[in-house]
């Protein structure tokens, strides 16, 4: 296997020798995937909240914005200065410290959770071995501070949002949690880049999606409903709750739920591509077409060629399942809370339990196919 370009070595290697001891190129090198990711997971939601006012204008048969710059693509910018100039309003009778801590509780574990996502067999930022559920741990912090801004605003149509929030997140984490399970009793391991090694053998007939299509449906429900999207965003329902937790809210701690919301939308469509879809790798695998044209895989320019395929291959599954999801909004109607609560606990639950014991089944009878 192509063991891809190493970012970090290279760096750290040319740093030293410039004369820097090894221990100040290790610290050099340190921040700067941290910036990276922070500015990849920015123009990200950049990207979506374009895309959303785009597919939504096309879904309803209207022109979408076009005059703030070419296409509309600084409608995003504009939001964003808009959000930091505003004014930031704290009610009278609202608990300011938790009315504060909420959004940055909220926001926060997305931003970490950008650290176990591969672009390629080199390019993440921390290569954990539980980096699936250390995901799901960090996204279960995400109810707290959605219940902490409800509860804090003192106020009715907040706190219910809140509470639906956190009931809505428990109620769809055990399913996902059962379908990443089931992925990781395939691979044989709880890391991401494990994970998509595992689906190089064969291109896209590698891929889990042929393998796990239960598990596949149920994670992308469980992930919608995780980040609140139409037709599972109750927490936010206009004709029952006004805005739920962000009624009260204004100017910037507004926008970090904004923010998270879109994040976390990206995020889950990174996660779904790595896990069902082959990660960073091409449907027909690069080192069949370096064969063929008789190039060593080794090569630095085949490499630096390979990191970028990569790189463009996550991204582009990623954006067309974050298109599926913009698009799910325009076509689905919200569902009841009964009817959001019943899908997770009496559908999802039960069906994932029967994936994972078929997973186990099928690993058992055909070793080969599912990583015995």
């Amino acid at each position: 296997m192509n063991p891809g370009i190493d970012l970090q070595g290279t760096f750290i290697q040319s740093v030293k020798d410039l004369g820097v001891p090894p221990g100040a190129a290790k610290a050099l090198w340190m921040p700067l995937p941290m910036v990276l990711m922070l500015i990849g997971a920015t123009v990200g939601v950049l990207v979506a909240t374009w895309l959303e006012r785009k597919i939504s204008a096309a879904a309803q048969q209207r022109i979408g914005p076009e005059y703030q710059g070419p296409f509309g693509l600084l409608v995003p910018v504009a939001d964003g200065l808009k959000l930091v100039f505003k004014e930031d309003i704290i009610p009278a009778k609202a608990d300011p410290w938790l009315f504060t801590l909420g959004p940055i509780l909220v926001v926060l574990p997305v931003f970490l959770s950008y650290l176990i996502v591969p672009f390629g067999q080199n390019i993440i930022i921390t290569n954990v071995g539980m980096g699936v559920f250390l995901w799901i741990a960090l996204s279960s912090i995400q109810p707290i501070g959605l219940l902490m801004a409800g509860y804090a605003s003192n106020n009715k149509y907040a706190l219910l949002g809140g509470l639906r929030a956190a009931a809505q997140s428990i109620s769809y984490e055990i399913p996902l949690a059962l379908s990443v399970l089931a992925i990781a009793m395939m691979s044989n391991s709880l890391s991401t880049v494990d994970i998509v090694n595992q689906q190089s053998n064969f291109g896209v007939f590698g891929w889990n999606i042929w393998r796990q299509p239960l598990g596949f449906i149920i994670f992308w429900i469980a992930a919608l409903a995780e980040c609140e999207r139409l037709p599972f965003d109750l927490p936010e329902a206009e004709e029952e709750l006004v805005a739920g937790y962000q009624t009260e809210y204004s100017g910037m701690k507004f926008a970090l739920f904004y923010l998270s919301s879109y994040i976390n939308l990206v995020l889950s469509a990174l996660l779904v591509a790595i896990l069902y879809l082959g990660g960073w790798h091409c449907p027909i695998p690069l080192d069949m077409i370096t064969g063929w044209l008789g190039v060593s895989e080794s090569d630095p320019i085949i490499q630096v060629v390979t990191a970028v395929i990569g790189i463009a291959m996550t991204v582009i599954k990623a954006y067309l399942l974050v298109f599926l999801a913009i698009l799910i909004r325009w076509t689905v109607p919200r569902v009841r809370i009964d009817q959001l609560l019943d899908l997770g606990w009496k559908f999802l639950l039960p069906v994932g339990l029967v994936n994972l014991l078929l997973t186990a089944a099928f690993k058992l009878a055909f070793p080969f196919a599912f990583g015995g």
